[in-house]
C-alpha cells in the first residue's frame, strides 16, 4: 500500500458497500497544494475545474475529489468544502475562505449498486477529516466500490474494476499515482495482456478494441453505454513545478491510460488526470517527472483491477473471477 506523505498529501475514502458507490478524497495534509488537470476522455463530469488552468487567480486547490454518483456525485465535494472550512483552509476572501475542491465523476449506478445510491456531503466530509498519508486502500473501496471495466460488449460481460496506487522515489524526487478505473475497454498488463474486461461464452477476453475496429461491437450495444464509463486519475509529485508544467504533466501521465486501457480517451468515457505539487520545495527535470508519473500511473491501473473483489455476478480479480 502507498503513503502519500512524502507528497504532502492525504488520502480518504467514503465507501457504500450496500449502494455500490463511493468517493475518494486527497487533500493536503496541512495545507494547500498547486494543481492542474488534463482532460482525455470526451463525457466527462467534472467541477471546478478552472481553477486548475494557468492564469487563473487561484494560485492553490485545497483537496480533489473523486466520485462515483456520475453528475449527481458532483454534489458531494459539499462535504470536502465544510470540512476545510472548519479548518480555516481555503482561498482567502477577506472575511472567511473559500475551499477549493475540484472534481470528477465516474458512472456507477449500476451494475455494481442501486442507482438512487449517491456519495453524499457527510460521507465526504468524513472522507476528509479521517483522510491520512497511508497506507491507502486499494481495490473495491472509495470511488471504486462499484467501478466496472470491459463494458464495451454490455455490462453482463464486464468484471469489477477499482482503486489502485503505486509511488516511486528516483534521485530525490517521489511521484505517485491514483487511479478509479471504471472503463469502457480491457485493462492491459505490461506486456499488453489483456488481464480483466470483457468476457466470452467461455471466461476468455474477447478483447473489445479489436472487436470494435472489426465492426464486430454493434454501434447500438456501445451507444446504451454512452458516458458510463470513466477512468478519473491523480499524479502527484515531491517536486516544485509551475502549473503549466503540471497541466504537461497531467497532459503526459495520458499515456498510461491508452496503454492499459484499450480503447480508451473515447467519446463514451470521461477519462481525467488531475496532477499536483507542492507550493515549494525543490525543482526537477519535467522530463523525469512526467516519465515516472506514466510508469506509477501505469503500475496503479493495473493494481486497481487486480485488487478488485467482485460484487453482484460481476467478478474481480482479487477473489479469481
Amino acid at each position: 500500500m502507498a503513503d502519500f506523505g512524502p507528497l504532502g498529501l492525504a488520502v480518504g475514502h467514503a465507501t457504500d458497500e450496500a449502494g455500490g458507490t463511493g468517493a475518494t478524497i486527497i487533500r493536503g495534509i496541512d495545507r494547500g497544494f498547486r494543481g492542474s488537470a488534463a482532460t482525455i476522455g470526451r463525457a466527462t463530469g467534472t467541477r471546478e475545474m478552472h481553477p486548475l488552468t494557468p492564469g487563473h487567480v487561484v494560485e492553490s486547490v485545497d483537496a480533489i475529489l473523486l466520485t462515483g454518483g456520475s453528475a449527481y456525485g458532483l454534489d458531494a465535494a459539499a462535504g470536502a468544502m465544510r470540512w476545510l472550512e472548519e479548518q480555516g483552509r481555503g482561498h482567502p476572501v477577506g472575511v472567511g475562505v473559500v475551499p477549493i475542491v475540484p472534481a470528477a465523476v465516474i458512472f456507477d449506478l449500476a451494475p455494481c449498486g442501486r442507482f438512487d445510491a449517491r456519495p453524499t456531503p457527510q460521507m465526504v466530509y468524513d472522507a476528509c477529516r479521517d483522510a491520512r498519508p497511508g497506507p491507502i486502500a486499494e481495490g473495491s473501496v472509495g470511488a471504486g466500490t462499484g467501478a466496472t471495466v470491459g463494458k464495451g460488449a454490455g455490462v453482463e460481460r464486464a468484471m469489477k474494476g477499482g482503486v489502485g496506487c503505486a509511488m516511486y522515489e528516483s534521485a530525490g524526487i517521489v511521484v505517485g499515482a491514483l487511479a478509479v478505473v471504471n472503463a469502457l475497454g480491457d485493462v492491459r498488463d505490461a506486456s499488453g495482456t489483456i488481464i480483466a474486461g470483457a468476457r466470452d461464452d467461455d471466461g476468455g477476453f474477447l478483447d473489445i478494441s479489436r472487436r470494435i475496429a472489426d465492426g464486430a461491437a454493434t454501434q447500438r450495444r456501445i451507444a446504451d453505454l454512452q458516458g458510463r464509463n470513466t477512468t478519473i486519475a491523480l499524479v502527484a509529485t515531491s517536486a516544485l513545478m509551475s502549473r503549466v508544467e503540471l497541466q504537461h504533466l497531467a497532459a503526459a501521465a495520458g499515456a498510461a491510460i491508452y496503454r492499459r486501457i484499450t480503447p480508451s480517451g473515447t467519446s463514451f468515457d470521461g477519462d481525467v488526470v488531475f496532477s499536483a505539487g507542492p507550493l515549494e520545495g525543490r525543482p526537477a527535470a519535467v522530463p523525469q517527472v512526467e516519465a515516472l508519473a506514466v510508469r506509477m500511473l501505469e503500475e496503479a491501473i493495473e493494481r486497481a483491477v487486480r485488487l478488485a473483489r467482485g460484487r453482484d455476478g460481476i467478478p474481480g480479480l482479487a477473489d479469481g473471477g
